[in-house]
């Protein structure tokens, strides 16, 4: 039987992290705090009937006309500023080792609205399979001049259905698209493991946990929103934002896994069986 492969995928802003990333670092090389920040990109949004993360994304170079080089380089520099939860950086690995020993393999996948360039100068970054996440393209003076992918609360899904087909290449939707029988999908649904932080994340917390799979969202310290989303069914789990060994997350993590290596070889043995039968 082939190893059954185990996708966890994460959000990034206040689900790997305290804060929204452009926090770290870029705001310091403004005149104005986060704060003022979202409340224009909120204005924008509103006033131009905009994407939010479009809004976002025009503001950083709006901004970063005034003094800001936007660089692909300086977006990475800007990661390696992030903060991260407490055993962010140590987690993959426990998982991964956890998973082996119960005869698996896990894969890491962010899907963010956040900056694919900040993420990527983060000290995890090397961590996952893929990072799906808003970027910009870049001119031949090496410059940010225009959005070239943007990564909203509803298109998030469609990146669970590449990891889902196997199909990774953001530019290929014809593949993405076609009919693929379930026992052809590279990773089911039901090994699929998705972490958020609220809101935003509902349609494929919605979408992983309808189609088998679990999803978690964790909380800092205001419980609030947490709490509403264990309350109308989104979500199965609501845990703390601490990733260090032996905490919670960590124990819930582990059993899920546990679950999907059990129902996998349950699923193994089923077919095994099956095949047996028709050989006569």
């Amino acid at each position: 039987m082939a190893k059954p492969i185990i996708a966890l995928m994460y959000d990034f802003d206040k689900t790997l992290s305290p804060r929204n990333m452009q926090e770290y670092g870029f705001m310091d090389g403004l005149d104005m705090t986060a704060e003022e920040f979202w409340t224009e990109c909120a204005a924008i949004t509103k006033q131009h009937n905009m994407d939010s993360i479009l809004a976002y994304m025009y503001l950083m170079l709006e901004k970063g006309k005034s003094g800001l080089v936007l660089r692909r380089e300086t977006f990475e520099a800007l990661g390696r500023t992030v903060k991260l939860f407490p055993g962010v950086e140590s987690w993959f690995d426990r998982i991964n080792a956890y998973c082996e020993e119960r005869g698996a393999v896990c894969e890491h996948y962010i899907i963010s609205s956040g900056l694919k360039e900040i993420i990527e100068g983060t000290k995890i970054a090397d961590k996952f399979k893929e990072i799906y996440a808003a970027e910009f393209l870049y001119g031949k003076d090496k410059l940010a001049k225009w959005p070239a992918m943007a990564v909203n609360y509803t298109s998030k899904t469609q990146f669970l259905y590449r990891v889902n087909k196997g199909i990774f290449d953001v530019t290929d939707q014809k593949s993405l698209n076609e009919y693929t029988p379930e026992d052809k999908r590279r990773v089911p649904f039901r090994n699929m493991i998705y972490f958020g932080d609220g809101d935003t994340d509902v349609p494929c917390m919605k979408l992983t946990r309808v189609n088998g799979g679990h999803s978690f969202v964790v909380y800092q310290d205001d419980r609030a929103e947490a709490l509403k989303l264990i309350d109308e069914g989104r979500v199965d789990f609501a845990v703390k934002a601490d990733y260090r060994q032996g905490k919670a997350l960590e124990k819930t993590v582990q059993a899920v896994i546990d679950e999907i290596v059990a129902h996998s070889k349950v699923q193994a043995a089923h077919k095994k069986q099956e095949n047996e039968l028709h050989r006569g």
